[in-house]
């Protein structure tokens, strides 16, 4: 069949919201043009400018300087980044928050899959039992650390008090240099397991039947199932609750100021808790935004590497 030539000249030129077409665009029409996508980005924009990059932007201009909140900034330059590469309190507030996560994500992952998999099952009920599990996740952080705190209480607390009853001493838990940390792991895995069981189920549905259809076929028991077709085809679930997992567990907070405070001794004291302490308790907000831009320099080091992984094991077909 023939083509005429203003037909082929209509489907040689651009489409009219093409980038070539607005570039020959007259100069009133391109600043109506700019005008009509700047009102639709404004709603989304203005939030992100006014509590995201401007604060970002303040925290850059103020670790540059000396200051205390009250008085005027002086300049010092890069000097606060180098004396917290230097300061041992620096280096163990960074180590606690990697033992954080290193305790917390392997909890909570197993324990949100082995969750998502006995909801995905025919269960009566498993409605009630989806909600009852989520609900700690919605539930306020300080709500949480305060029930915790309590719960793990050294001298009258739940925990112990169960343990007694089988001849069993329990821990000083929060009390303890030695448990505090755990105590905090032990109360962010209670509370964040139903928001992985919810993403890592959402995957378990999206897995197609046939699949386990062909393993049963071919003799495949629950666990080579699990092994074989379970975990690759959630990959990609499972990168997400990784991804999501550290950088929270990056930022730790609420609950280490709720149920310790970063004490005893320092044995649970984190980044961002070490951020607030520099700011609001020794008056250093030069160096807070330091160390803030350390931990987002840090964070990102650690998901550009996550990213540029996940090829090797996330299975996206």
């Amino acid at each position: 069949m023939t083509t005429t030539a203003p037909a082929r000249a209509a489907l040689a030129s651009p489409p009219a919201s093409s980038p070539a077409r607005r570039r020959g665009m007259p100069g009133r029409r391109r600043v109506r043009y700019a005008l009509t996508v700047a009102a639709f980005l404004l709603p989304s924009l203005i939030p992100l400018l006014a509590f995201v990059i401007g604060p970002m932007i303040s925290a850059a201009w103020t670790s540059l300087h000396s200051w205390n909140l009250i008085g005027p900034m002086q300049w010092v330059g890069l000097d606060n980044y180098a004396h917290l590469l230097t300061d041992p309190a620096t280096r163990d507030a960074f180590l606690h928050t990697v033992m954080y996560i290193v305790g917390y994500l392997p909890i909570v992952y197993v324990g949100g899959l082995a969750l998502a998999l006995a909801l995905n099952a025919r269960l009566k009920g498993r409605a009630a039992l989806r909600g009852m599990y989520f609900l700690p996740v919605i539930t306020s952080w300080v709500v949480v650390a305060l029930v915790w705190r309590w719960l793990l209480s050294p001298s009258n607390g739940v925990v112990n008090n169960v343990l007694a009853w089988f001849g069993i001493e329990g821990p000083g838990w929060w009390a303890d240099p030695a448990w505090s940390m755990p105590s905090i792991i032990l109360a962010s895995a209670w509370k964040d397991l139903g928001f992985v069981m919810v993403i890592l189920l959402a995957g378990l549905q999206s897995i197609n039947p046939d699949l386990y259809e062909a393993a049963q076929l071919d003799g495949a028991g629950w666990w080579r199932r699990l092994v074989s077709v379970t975990l690759p085809m959630l990959s990609p679930s499972t990168f997400f609750v990784i991804v999501l997992s550290l950088i929270n567990g990056f930022q730790v907070f609420d609950q280490v100021y709720v149920m310790t405070g970063g004490g005893p001794n320092n044995s649970s004291q984190v980044v961002v808790q070490q951020v607030y302490d520099l700011t609001f308790r020794y008056g250093q907000a030069g160096m807070a935004s330091a160390l803030s831009w350390l931990l987002f320099f840090v964070i990102m080091i650690v998901t550009l590497v996550q990213f540029s992984g996940q090829k090797r094991w996330v299975n996206y077909d």
